[in-house]
């Protein structure tokens, strides 16, 4: 993905402009949010290298040519630290896309595939490292900044490090957090933070930059992200894409042995993954019962169309809550292939009055 420069995403340019307004009395902490896959880690990013660099532009953004800059772009800045989940650190991902958001497929699949998985939680010890780059001089009398990113990946302990932290701010120094769901931080987190909202682009923004990126059926991987680009072109550019068409065929057939065959074939492919596909494919079924409409998986729209004369919006409900509880749990399933069973053979049950096994 092309998006090696100092300037941001398109559809945040109003957002960096208004970010500049804040430069004159910035708070210790800017607490970054919006849907996944739109670039919030980027932005962050960005912000962090024109807050180090030695003579920004006049729009706020790096010049990309000083020393700062270079030290920066070689990822050795001595005043600048990063804190993301070891399963993040494998592919050096924060470089290449908006893996905060997106969930980097390819660094959870390396994961699966290595004796420990790399921890998906920021830990206390990666809080407590900070201590010492924040108790030492800055270079050139400039800032420290920090980005965290997923701020509801820190675990309890981490969350209460780093709070104690953010109370008591050393000086010059910045926080910059970012997070897909401020639901899942700790209210005394958000109280110390500048909450800063990033918008969605629309579609046609969305379209315009997955074609400039040589998307092939950009519409359609913008559809089944649910309008979120950064998300659509790492579907798209990744084997997922075979992994999730799939799933699909199965929901778009559901049947008892073939919940089982999917499961016993997809058992090595991330949880939450599969649940985030289920959940959004639900919503369609919904969405087609209510009002003809379909949000996520167009290419589709002849199968929920016909699911949805099978079965009552009663139990549809009860389908997307149960669809919602298993995403909670779903971090960490005691048995992949078990929990797969269970989801798919629950789903097929919805329709089993009206779908053969066969």
């Amino acid at each position: 993905m092309n998006q090696q420069d100092s300037s941001v995403f398109p559809w945040h340019t109003g957002a960096w402009q208004l970010l500049q307004d804040l430069r004159s009395r910035l708070p210790h902490a800017i607490l970054f949010h919006g849907t996944e896959g739109i670039g919030k880690t980027v932005f962050a990013e960005r912000f962090a290298q024109s807050l180090l660099c030695e003579v920004p532009a006049a729009n706020g953004y790096a010049c990309g040519l000083c020393a700062s800059c270079g030290w920066y772009s070689q990822y050795g800045h001595p005043d600048f630290r990063r804190v993301r989940p070891e399963v993040l650190e494998d592919g050096d991902a924060a470089e290449g896309s908006d893996v905060d958001e997106a969930g980097d497929a390819a660094d959870i699949k390396k994961a699966s595939k290595s004796t420990k998985a790399p921890s998906k939680d920021i830990k206390i010890d990666q809080i407590r490292a900070l201590s010492d780059f924040m108790n030492i001089s800055t270079h050139r009398q400039g800032m420290r900044v920090i980005v965290l990113y997923p701020a509801e990946a820190l675990n309890t302990a981490a969350a209460n490090a780093l709070l104690k932290t953010l109370e008591e701010p050393p000086p010059k120094t910045m926080f910059l957090l970012v997070s897909n769901s401020l639901d899942r931080l700790l209210p005394t987190i958000l109280s110390r933070c500048r909450k800063f909202a990033l918008p969605m682009p629309s579609r046609q923004e969305a379209l315009s930059w997955l074609q400039t990126q040589d998307v092939k059926d950009a519409d359609i991987w913008l559809a089944e992200q649910g309008g979120a680009p950064l998300a659509a072109y790492d579907l798209a550019q990744s084997d997922t894409r075979e992994v999730m068409d799939e799933f699909l065929r199965q929901l778009a057939r559901p049947s008892t042995e073939g919940a089982l065959k999917t499961a016993e074939k997809l058992q090595k492919t991330p949880v939450v993954q599969l649940v985030a596909w289920m959940q959004r494919w639900l919503y369609d079924v919904f969405s087609v019962k209510l009002s003809g409409r379909i949000r996520y998986y167009p290419r589709y729209q002849k199968e929920l169309t016909a699911l949805a004369t099978q079965v009552d919006a009663g139990r549809l409900m009860g389908a997307v809550k149960a669809a919602n509880e298993r995403r909670a749990i779903a971090e960490h399933p005691l048995s992949a292939k078990l929990f797969i069973e269970d989801m798919l053979l629950d789903y097929a049950s919805l329709f089993s009055r009206k779908v053969s096994d066969g």
